[in-house]
Parts: structure tokens; sequence; C-alpha cells
């Protein structure tokens, strides 16, 4: 018999335990959104109890924490040793691709980080910006600042989106990196001087209830993100009371499927009239870009819903949509590759990701900006991603 405390590996604990749980946390939150996991689930996978969790994290939101901590730390240590601006791509390339079902953490910071944690996120990408925007301008001395920021955000956009789907090319490091040359060399988009003006009076008020539940969800659902928002708040906002919004919608989750199912009718009808006006596949290729930029800029609060919340959709739902989202990613695979018939389909796929995280991206640094020229600016952004 083993003499208490001799080091018996039934109580002896992995160093590593505590990366452990943040990692698997992790890519569960991505898989299935933060809310759609418990520490219990997340201890399963690990192989402890739930308990057990608890000796490393106070709660969940600690395993949050720890889990972007780590992702804005892996880049930031990786970019802090590269030789020359090819190399920082390169080494932030590297860590996109590696980490890919955890780096997605980076879209969720500003709906579920505390305040205090979400400034510690941001000043941590706001150093890697930075760490891209200094040799940049050293290569382009006559780009201003902002202007160079802007691009340099582009560029980590591209490399991002890889966090975003699941398609893998034959070197999609060597992919990514060259779409974020492409777009570091590309004619910035001007950044509008100041916001958008807000309009003068308010918008008209739709006369079906229905539809004013709808928007005022969809509005709501984007400000705060679909937990943290009730029916009675969506109802507060249409101005009747929270046992009337059942009348017209049985549940929250089925106004959130009627926004994702109104988003992807929309997106249909813009991407069919594009290719019906269409000369050829070049121009068809332009004309989906431009539809969906347009989309984008002036529906931004539906796309950022429809971009963010498929997690917390009906299963139904959920598998239905997801295939008409793959469906108008796989239009834009097969326009590229007929003007493109060098292009690999797998590199493709990477690039028509990529093009669309620029798109929503930059449009968020621009504010969706239609008045000044943005919004055409960042359609060709993202064609010269489809080129790259």
């Amino acid at each position: 018999m083993r003499p208490a405390g001799s080091g018996s590996t039934a109580t002896k604990r992995p160093k590593d335990r505590k990366d452990r749980i943040a990692l698997v946390g992790a890519e569960l939150f991505c898989e299935r959104g933060y809310h759609g996991v418990s520490v219990d689930e997340i201890a399963a996978v690990v192989g402890i109890s739930g308990p057990a969790v608890y000796r490393h994290f106070e709660n969940k939101y600690a395993i949050l924490v720890h889990a972007t901590r780590d992702v804005v730390g892996a880049l930031l240590a990786a970019s802090a040793e590269a030789p020359d601006l090819d190399g920082l791509l390169r080494a932030l390339a590297a860590v996109a691709v590696s980490r890919r079902r955890v780096a997605g953490l980076y879209q969720w910071e500003h709906r579920y980080l505390t305040p205090e944690h979400r400034q510690e996120f941001r000043a941590g990408l706001d150093t890697i910006v930075a760490r891209l925007t200094a040799p940049l301008r050293a290569r382009r001395p006559r780009l201003a600042a902002a202007p160079a920021r802007l691009l340099a955000n582009a560029a980590l956009s591209a490399l991002g989106s890889v966090t975003t789907h699941r398609a893998a090319a034959a070197d999609t490091e060597d992919l990514l990196t060259r779409v974020a040359w492409t777009l570091l060399r590309a004619d910035p988009p001007k950044l509008p001087v100041k916001p958008p003006a807000e309009p003068a009076a308010p918008p008209v008020r739709p006369s079906s209830r229905r539809e004013l539940l709808l928007i005022e969800a969809i509005r709501l659902f984007h400000r705060q993100g679909y937990h943290a928002v009730g029916v009675e708040d969506i109802g507060r906002a249409a101005g009747i009371q929270a046992s009337s919004v059942y009348r017209y919608f049985p549940s929250k989750a089925d106004l959130l499927a009627a926004a994702y199912y109104r988003a992807t009718d929309r997106l249909l009808g813009a991407t069919s009239t594009a290719l019906a006006e269409a000369a050829d596949p070049a121009d068809a290729l332009g004309r989906v870009v431009r539809a969906y930029t347009a989309f984008a800029f002036g529906q931004s609060d539906l796309v950022a819903v429809y971009l963010a919340e498929n997690n917390n959709l009906p299963d139904e739902d959920r598998h239905q949509l997801r295939g008409a989202q793959r469906q108008h990613v796989e239009e834009w695979v097969g326009l590229l590759g007929t003007v493109r018939p060098e292009l690999a389909t797998a590199d493709a796929r990477i690039l028509v990701h990529a093009a669309l995280n620029v798109i929503t991206d930059v449009g968020r640094l621009g504010r969706y900006d239609r008045t000044s020229g943005f919004e055409a600016q960042t359609a060709r952004l993202a064609l010269a991603v489809l080129h790259a």
C-alpha cells in the first residue's frame, strides 16, 4: 500500500489543468455559444467533476475571461518577436489557424465581457494593430495614421475569418498571409469625418404590431445580445404588454428565427437581382459583392444578429438556416471559380469567407456609413481580397 502523499496518480492534478479547462470552455463556447454551455459540460469533456472546475475558476465567466486573455496573449507573443512585416503577418496567420476553434472569441468581446475586461481585451488588440500599423506606414509613408489603422484592422479581420468557418486549403496560412498583404497594399476606404447624422425625425413606425415587434427584437438582440433581452423588454420597446407579444410569436426563440428568415430572404433577393442583371461572371461577382455590402451597411442590426446568434436558434430552424448560409457562400465560391479557374475550390472558399468578414468588420469601423462613398470603397476592398 502506497503511503499518503507519496505522489499517487489518484490525487495528483496535471499542472496544465487550468489551461485545459479554459481551452475546452473556449471551444465549447465557440461551438454552442456562451450561454449554451454549462460548467458541468466543460468538466465532462476535461474528464473531471463539475466541483473540480471551481478549484481553478470562480465561475463560468472566469473561464471566458481566461480564454480571451489566452487568445490575445498568443497573438501578442507571436507579434512581439516578428522580424519584419511579412514575419508579423505569418506569425499572426499561424496563431489564427492553430487556434481557429477558439480565436472566434474576439467577436464576442462587446457582448459578454464586462466593461473592465472589454477594455483590457481591446487594449491587447489595439497593441497588435499598432504593431502592424508602424511598419506599414514605414513602407507607405504617405499613408496617414487612420487609414493605416483601418488597413491593419482589415488584415486582422481577414486572418480572423478562419475562425468563422471550418473550410481548409492546402496551405491556409500562406493564403491568409497573401490576403493580408493584399489588404495592406490596397487603397484604404476613407473613414467618415464624423459619425453618420441621426435622422431628423424618428422612422415611421409600422402599422403592423408583428412587424414592430420584429424590428424592436432585432435592435435589442444586436445591442444587448439574445440572452440579455426578455420578452418584456421587446414588448416595452414596441409599446405593448409582454403578454400581447405571444399573440404574434410563441416564444423569444421564434422572434429570433423570424429575424434569421428575414435576413436570409432579403439576402437571397439581393443576390438573385445582382445575378440577373450581370453581363458576365466577372460582372456578377462584382455585383454580388456590392449587393452584400449594401445589405450589411443598410441593415446592420439585422446582419449583426444574423452573424452572431445562430447558436440560439431552435434546432430545426438552425439546421435549415445554416444550409441557406452555406448556399450563399457557395454561390460566391462558384462565381469566383469561374472568374479565376486557376484557383482551387478550397482556396476560393477561404477567400470568400475572408471577404465577407472584411465587409462586416470594416463596416463597423466606419459605422456602416452610406453617405460618403465608404460603402462602395469597402466593396472594392472585398473584391481585392477575392483576387488576392
